[in-house]
């Protein structure tokens, strides 16, 4: 590990520059041309270290991008991509769409200070892809002993819900035997053990219109059927368990002085556990009107499945905990209401762990940032698990 950890302290200034270079490339989910552009030149990197880089096109969205890292897989050990096997390859994870609209850089630009890189996307998460990429680079470049192939992938709608990448991301998991995310860390380093699963749906009422001030009482306000059923939907909720349902946004009706005919709900839904996702998912299916001249319709589900602190996730932030060690770092875990694709893969249940990204903070924030000092370290802690996870024989028999 002494080898690996001076490797990437002494690409330092590679690692500052890929960032800002991916930063300086805005790339907001819904701007196609702009994150193509991003992903152009992340492309242009992935190959310039090694990797073969496939696009992956899409219409709407941005081009997803896989890139594969040959390894000194074993005889007998090539898992090729056969139906029900899994192959022999570490799947590093994460996202190059941000929040950010093309032209923040003009009121947020990059600058170093006081030990820190600030600016659009830099925490959540270019830095987290630079961080992969060295990792990966000091596994190949110095020599490292690795029985399985590395690939990334780097989608383009993480941050608004996944749904051109889900697919992928799901059958790229399928043949891997751990996943890594590259995610952004909690705050101190802490790795995320558990997230929420997070789904949204909208509650349509249809009511009856009537004139509010001639004959009231030959309608049936879809607004009032709203109002019961939030005060409704907010029992549902257990905070103290980390399940919420917030009902965020709400219209309704045309004019004052008519019965509203119609109204709607969008409610954000988040659930530590499966099960509870699915309490909820039920009782928002099964809401009935008070007035029963109203008419009920729920759309939507649950989008992200929980990421679980199940014994894979622990077994893997375990060894993790074994490799900081070595590199003289305590790294702790920890919990978040926030999914991410890593939700999809653990919900697989093949082996997940997120949060490898940067330590930082302010993930969709003005003061967006990431700690200049720890990324060196972060990229030694991913070199060293991918070559702990590659060095321990089958991964299904080391508990990991």
């Amino acid at each position: 590990m002494d080898r690996i950890a001076a490797f990437c302290r002494k690409q330092r200034d590679w690692l500052l520059d890929t960032i800002e270079t991916l930063a300086r490339l805005e790339s907001p989910s819904d701007d196609k041309a702009a994150v193509d552009r991003c992903g152009a030149a992340l492309a242009a990197r992935l190959e310039a270290i090694g990797g073969r880089v496939t696009r992956l096109p899409q219409t709407r969205r941005g081009d997803h991008l896989r890139a594969e890292f040959s390894t000194s897989i074993p005889a007998g050990g090539d898992g090729g991509h056969q139906e029900g096997r899994r192959s022999a390859q570490i799947l590093l994870l994460g996202h190059f769409d941000t929040v950010w609209p093309v032209g923040t850089l003009e009121r947020m630009p990059l600058m170093r200070a006081n030990g820190r890189l600030h600016g659009p996307g830099v925490f959540d998460m270019k830095a987290g892809i630079a961080i992969a990429m060295l990792a990966t680079r000091a596994l190949l470049e110095t020599g490292a002993p690795l029985a399985r192939r590395i690939v990334m992938l780097w989608t383009t709608d993480e941050e608004v819900g996944s749904g051109t990448s889900r697919a992928a991301i799901e059958d790229e998991a399928r043949r891997s035997d751990a996943v890594l995310v590259l995610e952004p860390s909690l705050p101190g380093g802490a790795l995320k053990t558990s997230r929420k699963g997070c789904g949204e749906y909208e509650l349509i009422v249809h009511g009856v219109a009537a004139h509010a001030g001639i004959d009231p009482s030959k309608g049936a306000s879809a607004i009032h059927e709203l109002a019961r059923q939030i005060v409704r939907i907010e029992q549902l909720q257990e905070l103290d368990r980390g399940v919420s349902v917030n009902v965020g946004r709400v219209s309704g009706g045309t004019r004052t002085n008519v019965i509203a005919e119609e109204a709607r709900a969008v409610i954000d839904v988040r659930a530590p556990a499966a099960a509870d996702a699915a309490r909820i998912d039920a009782a928002l299916r099964a809401v009935t009107p008070v007035d029963r001249r109203t008419t009920l319709s729920v759309t939507g589900g649950i989008d992200r499945p929980p990421l679980e602190r199940t014994d894979k996730v622990v077994g893997l932030y375990r060894q993790a905990q074994a490799v900081a060690a070595g590199l003289g770092m305590r790294l702790d875990e920890g919990a978040t209401g926030g999914g991410s694709d890593g939700n999809f893969t653990a919900a697989l249940g093949v082996k997940t762990l997120d949060g490898l990204g940067a330590v930082g903070d302010g993930a969709h924030a003005l003061h967006e940032h990431v700690d200049i000092e720890s990324l060196t370290d972060r990229a030694a802690l991913v070199a060293g698990l991918m070559m702990k996870l590659s060095t321990t024989g089958d991964a299904e028999d080391t508990g990991v």
